[in-house]
């Protein structure tokens, strides 16, 4: 058996349990950058998502598949406390509750897992699991006028997704590639939208149907070039996740409940400006009008139809700058700071009252205390700092008078541990 094998297969126990931690912990991530996390991990969440150019850890997989070839032997553990506050403010509102109404379930708990080893030749195999999510919603009932959002009862949707991915990468002199077959189990559900049949191609798997379950996958690669001893450039790409459909929601989603996962591609450069600190700048675009249950307008037809109406989303740009400083040879900060454009645009505030997916500004701290030789604790902090887009109130009938102003804000603390073989 060979020496990569053979590790693998000692450590094969805690992957497998960690494995199913998460699998069974998961729920919403950071939902910053529409509903993408902003990063993976601690040490990622510390530089604000930053660090396409910057192999560092074996998280980084997730970034850019090529990073591992540089990481060694090494597996992590991490845990957010993702807090997201969410709502809207109804002013002179007619289909909706007026006033300010605020979505309950405040707190949740996203694992995040990685395992990195070293094969012959410059190559790294590596396993990551991680999620995005986010766009859980669940307002309450007792409101004025109807008693609730949209007159039906208890309003909101829960989308949870998870990754599992398998990343081969490889040195090829000042070069590295990276590839990372994923496979994807995505679980959501709908309630409270019944006064929303009158519009649905579908009006019995519209809401109020449980969870469902969506199985797929796609393709992320990644390439890296030392420019410079001090100087790394970073480019990275995830495909369309395809996905099968929602049956239970085929009348929400366009084309009988069809809902892949957003391509994206990240571009970025990583400058040493001396031996204990390195600077991050990353540029990334994430492709919702790609996916027309998230892009097409609000007004595009039935509801579930092909072709059909969505949430209206448009694609989001993010620009994260970060910087990470080896302070001692034990404890190493992070920082950093990212600006993602708002997805969502005043036409389509209504609909997207379930679906808020709007902040901007991300700031972010964090670090890495060495433990031993062979070991780290990992922490961040994330701030996300409130912002709001306001438009008319749309009803199924057509608009009204009234206006309607969402809001989002966020904080989260993350930590983790991990163990250099």
């Amino acid at each position: 058996m060979k020496p990569a094998i053979r590790r693998i297969a000692h450590d094969r126990g805690g992957i497998a349990a960690y494995a199913v931690a998460s699998l069974l912990a998961a729920g919403p991530a950071a939902a910053t950058e529409g509903y993408f996390a902003l990063g993976y991990g601690p040490n990622q969440r510390a530089l604000a998502g930053a660090g396409v150019a910057h192999p560092f850890e074996a998280m980084s997989a997730t970034l850019n598949p090529a990073s591992v070839a540089h990481v060694g032997r090494e597996m992590q553990y991490g845990v957010e406390l993702f807090m997201p506050f969410r709502g809207y403010t109804g002013t002179g509102t007619a289909f909706v509750p007026s006033g300010e109404v605020e979505s309950n379930n405040n707190l949740f708990i996203v694992p995040n897992f990685a395992y990195n080893t070293r094969l012959d030749g410059g190559a790294a195999l590596n396993f990551t699991i991680y999620g995005n999510g986010g766009m859980n919603t669940s307002y309450p009932t007792g409101l004025a006028g109807c008693g609730s959002v949209y007159c039906s009862g208890k309003a909101g949707v829960d989308l949870m997704q998870i990754f599992f991915a398998v990343t081969y990468a490889k040195e090829m002199g000042d070069f590295t590639i990276g590839i990372s077959p994923t496979l994807v189990a995505q679980r959501f559900s709908a309630q409270g939208l019944g006064a929303f049949a009158g519009i649905s191609s579908n009006p019995a798997a519209l809401t109020n149907n449980g969870y469902d379950w969506s199985y797929g996958g796609g393709v992320k690669a990644g390439l890296q070039w030392q420019a410079s001893e001090r100087l790394r450039f970073g480019l990275a790409g995830q495909t369309k996740m395809q996905m099968s459909k929602f049956d239970k929601y085929a009348g929400l989603f366009e084309d009988g409940g069809a809902f892949d996962i957003p391509a994206s591609i990240t571009a970025g450069i990583a400058w040493k400006a001396n031996p204990d600190t390195t600077i991050m700048l990353d540029y990334q675009k994430i492709f919702y009008s790609d996916v027309p249950a998230i892009g097409n307008a609000g007004n595009a037809g039935a509801l579930g139809a092909p072709g059909g109406a969505g949430f209206g989303w448009d694609d989001v740009d993010v620009v994260k700058l970060a910087v990470e400083w080896k302070a001692s040879d034990r404890m190493t900060w992070r920082a950093g700071y990212a600006h993602a454009s708002n997805p969502v645009g005043p036409e389509d505030v209504t609909l997207n009252i379930i679906a808020p997916g709007i902040v901007e500004h991300h700031l972010a701290l964090g670090g890495s205390w060495k433990l031993d030789s062979g070991s780290s604790f990992d922490f961040a902090v994330n701030y996300v700092p409130e912002s709001t887009v306001s438009g008319a109130e749309t009803t199924p009938g057509g608009p009204t008078p009234g206006t309607v102003k969402l809001n989002m804000h966020q904080f989260s603390i993350s930590f983790g541990f991990t163990k250099r073989f």
